[in-house]
C-alpha cells in the first residue's frame, strides 16, 4: 500500500500459575479463568524511520454479553486505522506545526 504498512494483531491472553516476580518457562494455564482477546491495529508510514499514523488497541473479555457488538466496533476501528494516510489527506501529527507570537508593530 503506497500510504503505509497496516498491521493487525489478535492475541488471546490466559492466566497462568506463574508468579510475576519469579517467572518460569513452563507455566500451567488456569482453565477456569477468563481469557480476554486483545486486538491491536497499527498503520505506519513509508519513511526510513516509520512513524505511527494511527492505532487502535482493545483488550475485551471474551465472556462479555455484547461480544458481537465489541467485535463489530473493533473491525470498524481497524478499518479506519487501515485507511489512515490515504486519499491525499496528510494527517496532523503532534509537533508538525509550530507557532510563534509576533512582536507588536
Amino acid at each position: 500500500d503506497p500510504s503505509g504498512t497496516f498491521v493487525q494483531l489478535r492475541l488471546g491472553l490466559a492466566q497462568t500459575t506463574c508468579r510475576k516476580r519469579a517467572p518460569q518457562r513452563h507455566c500451567r494455564v488456569l482453565e477456569s479463568r477468563r481469557k480476554p482477546i486483545c486486538l491491536a491495529c497499527y498503520k505506519f508510514d513509508t519513511s526510513e524511520v516509520p512513524k505511527v499514523l494511527d492505532k487502535y488497541q482493545n483488550c475485551g473479555p471474551s465472556h462479555h454479553l455484547a461480544a458481537k457488538e465489541i467485535r463489530q466496533r473493533d473491525e470498524a476501528e481497524c478499518r479506519a486505522v487501515e485507511e489512515a494516510g490515504k486519499g491525499g489527506d496528510t494527517p496532523y501529527l503532534p509537533g508538525m506545526f509550530a507557532f510563534s507570537r509576533g512582536l507588536p508593530a
